[in-house]
Parts: C-alpha cells; structure tokens; sequence
C-alpha cells in the first residue's frame, strides 16, 4: 500500500510527453550557460602571457657570434659547458649548471669538474634534488 502510494508521487513529479516546451527551455538554458562559459575561457586564453625559452649562449659561442648575453662573472667558462658539475670544496655533492644548489655555493669554494665521472672519482656524489641529464 505505501509502495503504491510512493509510485504515484513519483509518476505525478516525472515530465508528461505533452509537454515539449519544459525540454525545449531546458534546453536553450543549458545551451546559454555553456555559451558564456566558452566566451569567459577565451577571455581568459587571450590574456595569458606568452611563454618563452631561451637557451643561454656558451662563452665561446657568445664572443663568435657577437651577442650580447653575458656570462656569469663568478663562474669559469668551463662551468658554461653542459656536461660541466661544479661541487663546494667543503662539501661531498656535486650539482650540474641548471640546478638550485649552484647558486648556494661560494665562488671561492667552487670546484669544477668537466665531467660527473671526475666529480664522482674525486668522491663526489650528485645531489639529490638535482636530476642528471
């Protein structure tokens, strides 16, 4: 007795197939919402800068060519070099060119290496939050 009577409040809340403007204003609702959302995200999409990724020149490259990108003043040119690791004297870690740690280095204490072989037969080991090539 009760399921019936929950059936019937359940027949009497679904759409009757009469009535096709209830869809049809659903419809142009979804439709307008999805409209302005489209139209914010473009907005948003021209905004954004553009991104861009230069490379820095090598010490050598750089006086060949005439450019102007300066090198770094406290480091040697060999430090340019990508297969480059500098390592502190004080310390037992070496970093790459790219990597944070470089910069915590003082120049005075900075070793350099022309390869991570030579770092590692000199008892270096590669830090960790700088990822090898």
């Amino acid at each position: 007795m009760i399921l019936n009577h929950i059936r019937e409040k359940i027949k009497d809340l679904t759409l009757k197939a009469e009535e096709p403007s209830v869809y049809l204003t659903i419809l142009i609702i979804l439709v307008a919402f999805i409209s302005f959302g489209l139209g914010r995200l473009s907005l948003i999409e021209e905004k954004r800068p553009e991104v861009k990724i230069t490379m820095p020149a090598q010490a050598g490259e750089a006086a060949a060519s005439g450019s102007d990108t300066p090198v770094a003043k406290n480091e040697s040119p060999a430090v340019s070099n990508l297969n480059s690791v500098v390592a502190s004297k004080n310390g037992t870690k070496y970093y790459f060119p790219w990597c944070g740690g470089l910069s915590r280095i003082s120049p005075q204490n900075k070793v350099t290496f022309a390869s991570s072989k030579e770092a590692e037969q000199a008892g270096y080991t590669i830090a960790a939050n700088c990822p090898a090539p």
